[in-house]
């Protein structure tokens, strides 16, 4: 197989990069977080793309690290929130093992809060998190091979239940 071990998706402030650097290290892999990828090809922050140039601007980076991550990295890929929005990204997933991380409303607002650095959740986050959700959950399920939920579950036991869905051994 070419391309990554797993790649997670889900919701922001989920835990896809806290949960995929526990999986690399399992796995004895490399981790890679395609926002990550953008801040640093951009040298700004993804809350000061979105600013500047807006949301589409940063949805054409996103499409470009995604496509370029899924072929290049070997590891543990975890993808932006809303990366699944794109057809031709949905379509690059199928070949992946890909998993959905998710959470309800009520741990999604105790993570995220108000954080300013998460510019689709500004104003109201618990509204514009339900209407993000409403949009995304499907396409998230669509995508994954699995979906585990993270609500009261530790980092560890996150990483474990991937782990167990797909059926991979640590190192």
């Amino acid at each position: 197989m070419t391309g990554p071990q797993i790649v997670l998706v889900g919701p922001m402030g989920v835990g896809k990069t806290t949960v995929g650097e526990l999986l690399a290290e399992r796995l004895g892999v490399t981790f890679r977080d395609t926002d990550a990828d953008i801040v640093a090809a951009q040298g700004r922050e993804i809350s000061d793309i979105f600013v500047d140039e807006g949301e589409p601007y940063f949805r054409g980076l996103e499409k470009a690290a995604v496509a370029h991550a899924l072929a290049a990295h070997d590891g543990v890929l975890a993808l932006g929130g809303g990366a699944i929005l794109d057809g031709t990204t949905r379509a690059l997933l199928g070949a992946h093992p890909v998993v959905y991380l998710s959470m309800d409303v009520e741990e999604a607002v105790k993570r995220t809060g108000l954080n300013q650095a998460r510019p689709l959740l500004a104003v109201n986050p618990r509204k514009q998190w339900r209407e993000l959700m409403d949009a995304r959950r499907q396409l998230y399920a669509e995508v994954a091979r699995a979906v585990v939920a993270t609500d009261g579950r530790t980092p560890d036991e996150v990483a474990q239940a991937v782990l167990d869905a797909l059926e991979l051994k640590e190192a």
